[in-house]
């Protein structure tokens, strides 16, 4: 009874040492750029039975199996109390421990604004409720769970890494920050989700807490000169720019907006302001989060720049770095702009990248209504966040694959991983609903309902007094019908998206009656008097068509209306050992047969090499391999490419079935997957591929696994490099002395190792090793992969 009075007056003490003047729980900040559009509250929407309303149901689920004492317990230990209960495992009880509380408090507000689930609200209120107490034990306004490595391998409170940065101890690896895992992008997940209690239900503590640790940060960072800045700016830092802001808006305080407009990492926000697409080997999802920041700054105070940068941004991650589900990336790094044909891997697609590109989407349609933004929005929202989730376990994926015959890899129920995607899949899938309907104002002050995904759903339009229902089977069927249950007030016109690849074959009637409407921007416009019980229906076509790959029109996909299709290339369990599909023929669609069903499928006859395939929705084969983007032939292109396409195809399906072990460096979670420990050591990128190199009196040393018999150690290097030396060491025996010149320029190329026997022989792993001659360089290594030598080959 004494540790918890103890605790309640703690609590007591944060609430007085974080006390602020509060305006009310609105913002107290108007944005200076008319939002031309807003949706309705997600409190006014609910959905219908469907595949979103499914995902949402099995969400909320998962939501209420985890523990909210389990998240805090680095919180409660690092500020000296006892925890509750014992932490999570995965990244939970790694140094980026606490994002997934960030996460886990904006969803649980979602799913209450969704559903109305109490127990959702109730469990915010608490997690608020214990970080307050945990603010005030530390008596700096700083909370956090995160942590830092110490040189023995064990986790401390990562608290400690703050005071070393305001003293210019500043060390990056890239992907870390003085032995603490991406901290400030952990610390952005804290904001939002307190902001997003206090935003729902004006909860007071919400803000308090906030502003503390707000408080706290802006010394960190006024303790920095501007290069000092720059180079902590270059350790992933979420959307910590937009918390600021948005703390400038609840409060007024003009503080937090001088903080989020000094959060500008040039490196890569420069390049956009001045409409330069430099995105290629930037890592993605770090980037996205900073350009949702820049967009409520412009929001907020009127600038260009911010803007100008946001929507630069998007058209061109949209238009020129995205494949055809609407997620983007290549084992978590933007590429070379329309080269989607080249990166075709398993490593594709990042949820959290989408997740956050929607976010993106939502703010610039609401400063000007535009179809186009929705048309991606819909394409991201049905193909990728939805094959994100398994609706059989709750489950969510971190990549989705656009290589043939790839597993999603989805998190399986009771494991503990807590990917940043199952923080992000823990939101997307608590709010299919906040997007469905937008209302907006035009000059002459009249009112617009639009309606912009068509999911089955009601609404209800307080200032109108309106209340509807969306009932339809889209994208499987084309009717969609809209009626009005119930209108109080008139004076308000009906925009139904029309999607671009509707190409103006939509029909609308009301009432039965074919409807008058004037079309522009992407939508079709009516304007009556409405009166209960009018029904609305739309007819959208829903005909196959083949989308090229951008940059590359003989690689494509199969698209029906929104709904991305994929070959059905069997189950998950069994290893899929075909060759990789390719469309042959003049006329491919006409090919196509559809089959019987309650869902879209097809048949394909005599246009798929090796053989005819079933076609279904992509996003639906959560248990299923799938082949999505397709080689495309005519007859007397592929008589001369054959030989040579089959042979290529055979030549990597034979090192990836004899690979054990691949090494991605460079890159953040393969490196951290491999146990990666390094000195003097930095990632590298060039020709669109990422690496990593060693300098004089430093090293790079990873793990990968291996399996009884003749092995092969592989390296990847490009051929045009300055004179360099290095050895490659395994288990501390060197294998060899690599030295690279500029004699193959313009090339990468690989270097085969093979290893002795006795080097692995009765191991499950090794450790690989780089280290640079004197006064030299190791590298620049683009992957090793480990992989068996071929039976009969010698040493």
């Amino acid at each position: 009874m004494k540790a918890n009075r103890r605790e309640w007056m703690a609590g007591v003490a944060a609430l007085a040492i974080c006390a602020v003047p509060l305006r009310g729980f609105a913002a107290v900040v108007a944005p200076r750029v008319p939002l031309r559009a807003k949706p309705l509250p997600l409190t006014d929407v609910r959905l219908r039975p469907s595949a979103f309303a499914t995902a949402v149901e099995v969400n909320i689920e998962y939501l209420m199996s985890l523990e909210p004492d389990r998240f805090l317990h680095n919180f409660r230990k690092y500020a000296g109390l006892e925890p509750k209960a014992p932490i999570y495992g995965g990244w939970e009880s790694d140094t980026i421990a606490g994002h997934s509380l960030g996460h886990y408090m904006s969803a649980l507000v979602l799913a209450w604004q969704q559903t109305g689930n109490a127990e959702c609200r109730r469990r915010a209120d608490y997690i608020v409720g214990e970080l307050a107490l945990c603010q005030a034990q530390r008596h700096d306004g700083y909370i956090g769970a995160l942590g830092r490595k110490t040189r023995d391998g064990a986790i401390v409170d990562g608290e400690a890494i703050f005071p070393e940065v305001m003293r210019g101890e500043i060390k990056s690896g890239g992907f870390d920050l003085n032995g603490s895992w991406s901290p400030l992008y952990t610390v952005h997940k804290y904001f939002a989700g307190l902001l997003d209690i206090h935003a729902a239900w004006g909860n007071p503590e919400a803000l308090r807490v906030a502003i503390g640790l707000a408080g706290y940060f802006e010394k960190v960072f006024a303790a920095l000169d501007d290069a000092q800045m720059q180079d902590l700016l270059g350790c992933e830092y979420g959307g910590l720019n937009e918390s600021y802001a948005e703390l400038y808006a609840r409060t007024g305080d003009a503080r937090w907006m001088a903080v989020a407009e000094r959060i500008f990492d040039r490196k890569v926000l420069g390049p956009l302001v001045a409409q330069e697409d430099r995105l290629a080997n930037f890592h993605a999802n770090t980037q996205v989060p900073k350009l949702i920041g820049l967009a409520r700054i412009h929001e907020l105070t009127g600038k260009d720049d911010p803007g100008r940068a946001a929507r630069f941004f998007w058209e061109r991650v949209t238009q020129h770095h995205s494949y055809v589900i609407g997620g983007n990336a290549d084992r978590e790094y933007f590429f070379a702009p329309d080269t989607i044909a080249l990166h075709l891997t398993e490593s594709t697609c990042e949820h959290c990248n989408t997740y956050n590109m929607l976010k993106l989407t939502r703010q610039l349609y609401g400063w000007q209504p535009d179809g186009a933004l929705f048309d991606y929005y819909e394409r991201a929202h049905l193909n990728h966040v939805l094959s994100a989730q398994n609706p059989a376990t709750g489950g969510f994926t971190y990549m989705t694959p656009m290589m043939s015959g790839a597993a999603r890899g989805y998190s399986q129920p009771g494991e503990e991983v807590f990917w940043c995607c199952v923080g992000s899949g823990m939101e997307s899938h608590a709010k299919h609903g906040d997007s469905i309907y937008w209302t907006g104002h035009d000059g002459a002050g009249g009112d617009t309902l639009f309606v912009n995904l068509y999911i089955p759903s009601t609404m209800v339009w307080q200032d109108k007094g309106l209340s509807a229902t969306l009932d339809t089977e889209y994208p499987f069927r084309p009717d969609i019908r809209f009626t009005l249950d119930a209108v109080k007030r008139d004076g308000f016109r009906l925009a139904l998206r029309i999607p671009g690849w509707a190409k103006g074959k939509a029909t609308i009637t009301v009432n039965g009656q074919p409807a008058m409407v004037t079309q522009a921007n992407g939508y079709a416009f009516l304007d009556r008097r409405w009166k209960k019980g009018d029904v609305v229906a739309l007819n959208l076509p829903l005909d196959l068509r083949l989308e090229p790959a951008t940059g590359s029109d003989d690689v494509v996909a199969l698209v029906r209306g929104p709904l991305v299709m994929a070959a059905d290339l069997g189950p998950v369990e069994t290893e899929w050992a075909g060759v990789e599909p390719a469309m042959v023929g003049d006329n491919p669609l006409a090919a196509f047969a559809p089959m019987v069903s309650d869902r879209p499928r097809y048949q394909t006859s005599g246009i798929m090499r090796p053989g005819n395939l079933v076609f279904v929705p992509f996003y639906s084969q959560y248990d299923r391999r799938s082949a999505v983007y397709f080689k495309r032939f005519t007859q007397g292109g592929w008589k001369n490419e054959e030989a040579a396409y089959l042979a290529e195809q055979a030549r990597q399906k034979d090192l990836a079935a004899r690979s054990i072990d691949v090494m991605h460096l460079g890159e953040m979670q393969p490196e951290r997957d491999h146990e990666l420990i390094s000195d003097i050591s930095y990632p590298v990128a060039y020709r669109g591929r990422n690496g990593r190199d060693a300098r004089s009196g430093g090293y790079f040393e990873f793990a990968m696994k291996v399996k009884p018999g003749p092995l092969v150690l592989q390296a990847s290097y490009w051929g045009g490099e300055r004179s360099r030396v290095f050895d490659i060491l395994v288990d501390g025996v060197k294998i060899a002395t690599q030295r690279l010149d500029e004699d193959r320029p313009g090339t990468f190329f690989d270097v085969d190792y093979p290893l002795p026997e006795a080097l692995t022989k009765g191991k499950s792993k090794v450790k690989v090793r780089f280290v640079p001659a004197d006064r030299s360089s190791a590298g620049p290594v683009f992957g090793v992969r480990l992989f068996a030598a071929r039976a009969g080959a010698g040493q």
